[in-house]
């Protein structure tokens, strides 16, 4: 592939790539830029509070299993104190003869993002599929 500059053969027809090239480029940047993300992060449930303010049946209440994290590094589940070496021993206990594997995290407001991240990382280690988030507003009912 030469270049002919001049001469006495008359004219050439080469064909020009450029702006085929140009296409191709804007072709691959609106495709790389419609392509959508995926989303990275945890999954989570939020439970929603009940329409009616009803009181939730001793039956939901005794399969419902909360894990809160407390100020201090303190962890409780329904109420029983562990530590973060027993907490995921005791949910495999809890949830090796279940068939639905849901659980609920909730954290004081001054406790870190951080220690409730590492609860849930823990629960999931546990194997538990679902885990879902307690806010104060959803306590209070709003």
């Amino acid at each position: 592939m030469g270049i002919h500059i001049g001469g006495s053969k008359g004219a050439m027809a080469d064909m020009n790539v450029v702006p085929l090239i140009d296409i191709l480029l804007v072709l691959i940047i609106i495709f790389m830029v419609i392509t959508p993300l995926t989303p990275k992060g945890l999954e989570a449930l939020v439970p929603q509070p009940s329409p009616n303010q009803q009181q939730p049946s001793p039956e939901i209440l005794s399969k419902t299993v909360v894990v809160q994290v407390s100020s201090g590094g303190k962890l409780k589940i329904n109420q029983e104190e562990h530590t973060w070496e027993t907490l995921g021993p005791r949910l495999e206990t809890i949830f090796k003869e279940r068939a639905e594997k849901v659980a609920f995290v909730k954290g004081d407001d001054s406790v870190l993002f951080m220690d409730v991240a590492h609860a849930i990382d823990i629960m999931r280690g546990a194997g538990i599929d679902k885990v879902g988030l307690i806010t104060a507003k959803l306590e209070a009912g709003q």
